[in-house]
């Protein structure tokens, strides 16, 4: 599984012009996954997205996560993340995972990340023509891969 994490002033997800989903500052996470994702990926990604430690302290420093900050969560699940851009320009998606493994990695992974955070995780519509908006802050955006945790 592979997580794009920014932080953000504000974010929304919109399908046909209504918006679905709103945070204001937090964090927006895209969500890839993969053919061989595990439940262990994605509760090890739960937990890493929690204790990020991208948000200034008292001091100015980056050293809260978003549970200490008190900010919000957008999770949008997007295959995309999966591309493999070696040959030619077009990329292949063929490591994305199908609906029977992407959807129940998804779902458990915003109701993980809402347990360790305590709060409420926004979502967008999985599969759905999704238009996402978002004030990146900082800017600041992460990038993490279970299969790189070593």
């Amino acid at each position: 599984m592979r997580l794009v994490i920014q932080r953000v002033r504000e974010a929304s997800v919109s399908i046909d012009g209504k918006v679905v989903s709103a945070i204001g500052p937090g964090l927006f996470i895209l969500v890839g996954v993969e053919n061989g994702d595990t439940e262990d990926d994605m509760r090890w990604l739960a937990a890493k997205a929690a204790a990020m430690r991208i948000f200034n302290d008292e001091g100015g420093v980056m050293n809260r996560s978003v549970v200490e900050a008190g900010g919000e969560l957008l999770a949008v699940s997007q295959f995309t993340l999966t591309a493999s851009t070696r040959k030619g320009n077009r990329p292949s998606y063929i490591r994305a995972a199908g609906h029977e493994l992407a959807v129940p990695l998804y779902e458990g992974f915003c109701e993980a990340l809402a347990s360790i955070a305590g709060r409420v995780v926004r979502t967008g519509v999985f599969g759905a023509d999704m238009q996402c908006a978002l004030v990146n802050d900082g800017p600041v955006t992460i990038i993490i891969d279970s299969r790189l945790r070593e």
